[in-house]
């Protein structure tokens, strides 16, 4: 099968490159992964890191199909892999350990490679079906581990929707900073206190300057806040001093994930001058268990514009690849769940829904300006987009834009309401991205719970 065996109209509608893996038409030996709304369908196949739930065992690379986990290394203990040509095997080695990071420093090819032969064995026509169910597990079986050993984590700011709500908040007369529209701005995080979905953090403390009041006190923030964010994972990296250009920077995409960034705002409203972000950021950052690869996401590749009356980017952020398709068509939800609604078995409410084709800077300019001084990106690194805030106020990523800065009260289904997070709340995101044509890509879910702050003892 190749790609001219994709209905023609459905290849025309896409900018970017299709193989055979992308085949809308292609069904799974796995009955769950085609049913019409999966998340993980055959053309997806996210990477990430399992092992049965409640046991001792190793975590594992595992590959999401439907509602299974396939495991990449019992499967290369069977020789499921042994007719593999040199590349296919090498990377499904790689991908034997307890991360990714082996298989993600290998770089485009190797990842495709596999990527190809995962579709292979996991299709309804394949000769190994007798074989495979023994490397399954349900994914209701299992718990998850970071799907990458994270050296270094960057967030950026590449909403402007969300930069400049959140400046008319501060600052009034000047929403948007002059250096916005020309430079990607970012900061280096805390990659410690990253965490995959189901994480449980106690509510920061931090220094609060309470209006009116001259000085500072140590206390729990009031100001709890999520960011609906992209996280991008890094490949294969750069050599210290080299810089990634604009057209080799999607190669260097290993894949995206669900990210939730919490943030204290209170906190954040005392320290942030003139540094940034410090404690009001480094408590917890939730993602989602799989990584969706960039290969899996081409047939949601966008064209990237920027407002004719918007300065352009520099040379070394632009490309014709960038403007042809350097932005992701993919929707954004967040849901919350409060405690009240968990104990009567309330599911999550939506409040919000959004698209990561809204940003203003690419993924690939992120990983251009990161590198364009000489910085190196290593294998696993991962790159927040910022929070992904669209033009209209549903589409806000962040409860500080969502309440007016916490002077509007966001009324709930069961009548309670909320300016900022309480202790019980639960942050639920979720991502996917579908068109006619091709089958739906889903990240599954990022999903985190607020407890109370740990006495100040201090």
């Amino acid at each position: 099968m190749n790609t001219r065996e994709i209905p023609a109209a459905a290849l025309n509608a896409t900018p970017m490159p299709l193989n055979e893996t992308h085949n809308p038409t292609l069904r799974s030996w796995v009955e769950s992964a085609n049913l019409p709304g999966a998340d993980f369908p055959l053309q997806n196949l996210p990477f990430g890191v399992f092992r049965r739930c409640g046991s001792d065992e190793s975590f594992r690379v595992g590959v999401a199909i439907g509602g299974q986990i396939l495991d990449v290394g019992a499967a290369v203990d069977r020789g499921l892999f042994a007719q593999a040509d040199a590349l296919t095997a090498r990377a499904a080695v790689a991908a034997c350990g307890q991360t990714l990071n082996p298989l993600m420093a290998l770089g485009a090819p190797a990842w495709s490679a596999l990527r190809l032969a995962l579709s292979h064995l996991l299709r309804s026509d394949t000769p190994h079906a007798a074989r495979l169910p023994s490397v399954l597990l349900a994914q209701d079986a299992a718990e998850y581990a970071l799907p990458a050993h994270i050296g270094d984590y960057t967030d950026f700011y590449a909403s402007i929707h969300h930069a400049t709500a959140v400046g008319k908040l501060f600052r009034p007369d000047e929403p948007l900073l002059p250096n916005y529209k020309w430079v990607p701005i970012g900061y280096h995080g805390r990659s410690s206190s990253i965490a995959v979905s189901g994480q449980q953090f106690q509510r920061p403390i931090g220094q609060i300057r309470t209006s009116g009041v001259a000085e500072p006190a140590l206390a729990a923030s009031k100001r709890l806040d999520y960011e609906m964010e992209v996280g991008i994972f890094i490949g294969a990296g750069n050599a210290i001093g080299s810089a990634i250009p604009i057209g080799q920077a999607e190669s260097h995409i290993f894949g995206l994930c669900l990210l939730n960034d919490w943030s204290a705002r209170d906190v954040q409203a005392w320290e942030y001058q003139p540094l940034g972000p410090f404690l009001a950021k480094n408590f917890a950052s939730t993602i989602s268990p799989w990584i969706v690869t960039a290969e899996a996401l081409a047939p949601y590749r966008a064209a990237w514009t920027r407002d004719t009356a918007d300065p352009q980017p520099l040379p070394y952020l632009d490309s014709p690849q960038l403007r042809d398709s350097g932005a992701f068509d993919i929707q954004l939800e967040v849901l919350l769940q409060t405690e009240a609604m968990r104990q009567k078995g309330s599911a999550p409410q939506r409040i919000s829904l959004s698209n990561f084709r809204h940003a203003y800077w690419s993924a690939s300019q992120l990983i251009a300006h990161h590198t364009v001084g000489g910085c190196n990106l290593r294998p696993g690194d991962l790159l927040g987009s910022g929070t992904q805030s669209g033009p209209a106020p549903e589409e806000a990523g962040s409860l500080l834009e969502l309440s007016a800065g916490g002077k509007q009260q966001i009324t709930l289904s069961n009548g309670e309401s909320r300016l900022f997070l309480e202790d019980g709340d639960t942050v639920v995101m979720r991502g996917w991205a579908e068109k006619p044509g091709f089958a739906r890509i889903g990240f599954g879910q990022a999903s985190g719970t607020v407890l109370p702050a740990r006495h100040i003892d201090i």
